[in-house]
């Protein structure tokens, strides 16, 4: 199909082929896995605050309906494209029925620098891009999500222009609002909480202890700083962090609470210090016990990959290691433990669909019950992904997609193709 391009798609594509050459998967089946069920493509007229108006482009990408509605966040970056969000709402796909949720996947963006944007402007494109999006989303056919340049705020102005059109309040329509407006407790740092509680579990097979254990978080958005804040509370050491605008390591560890407060003043990293600079380059290739990569994608390429000095991986961000990474990854199994992105960070739709639940019997849990349930997932979906790689004596990323799509598999054959 010529809808679908770019490297990110690409690799989405080729991680497929390479599980379904694992799985045997016959030829005739795989197009139907994995293309996406619909697309769709609009453009955003914004009045702007100068007077004029600027026209946005939006995407939304929805895999497939085989388990229930699909589910997947929105992302207001200057890269997206139709490619990308394909790509995540494919990878969206397996981590939902790695973790057993009645999903498909689904994705959404606008092509935007959010930074150039007033609030009054971001607030006009988002409930455009949720006006463009009625026809074809609802809570039982497509659920949204925040990601990258969108938050709660963005989430309740979705739902309440949705709301406005269907002449009542739909809470569920989306996941990831404030809590006064419908959401749940935990679900704006369920993500990066999962990430640890998952090291924390890959610490206990490997025999390492979480205390004193060197760090390093690239990316210090939702889940990296949520990820950096629980690690150091758990008395790790954080020994680098970075984000787009700076990048800090120092061997001793780093003060978490003034870098937190630091971010929450500035909105980025910058500043913070002049004598902790590293190259970003260097940062992922620093020696230390874990790195979570929970920015973007393609970070880990084969040089990164080969050069990695971390006991444990922890992929917090979607699709952060290439193809040619991953068969590095894969000869060094016995040096690097990686918790694959389709595992490490479902804790965010973990809670989404629990904050899903919750709006349809209106009946809401507190945070502890949240929490409890959220790592009870996790503990499930890492046990089948560890046996199974220790059984067929594969990686872990390997097990995990075979999950996945394996289950999706499964669900396509049982109610067969509708003529």
């Amino acid at each position: 199909m010529d809808t679908y391009s770019g490297p990110v798609f690409e690799m989405a594509r080729h991680q497929f082929e390479t599980i379904a050459n694992y799985l045997e998967i016959p030829e005739s089946l795989r197009a139907r896995l994995l293309y996406p069920k619909r697309a769709i493509t609009i453009a955003c007229p914004v009045n702007l605050d100068s007077g004029t108006t600027a026209v946005f482009q939006g995407f939304r990408v929805q895999h497939h309906l085989t388990l229930g509605p699909t589910k997947g966040g929105t992302r207001f970056a200057t890269t997206v494209d139709m490619g990308e969000v394909a790509a995540l709402a494919i990878w969206m796909s397996w981590k939902c029925a790695l973790a057993g949720l009645p999903y498909g996947g689904a994705k959404g963006g606008v092509t935007v620098d959010v930074a150039k944007l007033s609030g009054r402007e971001l607030e006009a494109l988002s409930r455009r891009y949720m006006q463009e999006m009625i026809p074809f989303v609802g809570p039982h056919i497509d659920v949204m999500a925040p990601d990258m340049g969108t938050n709660e705020q963005v989430m309740a102005w979705f739902m309440d222009t949705y709301s406005m059109y269907q002449g009542k309040t739909v809470s569920e329509i989306v996941t990831g609002k404030p809590v006064s407006s419908g959401g749940t407790e935990g679900r704006r740092e369920a993500t990066g909480l999962g990430v640890v509680h998952l090291i924390a579990r890959a610490m206990e097979r490997l025999a390492m202890q979480m205390k004193g254990s060197r760090c390093i978080i690239q990316g210090f958005g939702n889940v990296g700083s949520v990820a950096a804040e629980e690690l150091d509370r758990r008395g790790a050491r954080i020994v680098g962090v970075s984000d787009h605008s700076a990048s800090y390591f120092d061997r001793r560890g780093l003060d978490v609470a003034r870098l937190l407060a630091h971010v929450r003043r500035t909105g980025k990293l910058e500043g913070f210090s002049c004598e902790l600079l590293l190259n970003p380059a260097l940062m992922l290739v620093q020696e230390c016990d874990v790195l979570v990569p929970a920015a973007t994608e393609r970070v880990i390429d084969g040089p990164v990959a080969s050069n990695l000095k971390c006991r444990i991986l922890a992929e917090g961000a979607n699709g952060p290691t290439t193809p040619d990474a991953d068969q590095i990854l894969d000869r060094r199994r016995s040096e690097v433990f990686v918790i694959p992105d389709i595992l490490c960070n479902s804790g965010g739709v973990i809670v989404s669909y629990f904050e899903w639940v919750q709006g349809l019997q209106r009946l809401f849990w507190d945070r502890e019950a949240v929490l409890s349930r959220l790592f009870g997932k996790l503990d499930e979906s890492f046990e089948k992904v560890v046996r199974k790689a220790e059984k067929d004596q594969v990686s872990n990323r390997t097990a995990a997609m075979a999950l996945g799509v394996q289950t999706v598999l499964e669900a396509k054959q049982t109610r067969g193709l509708f003529p």
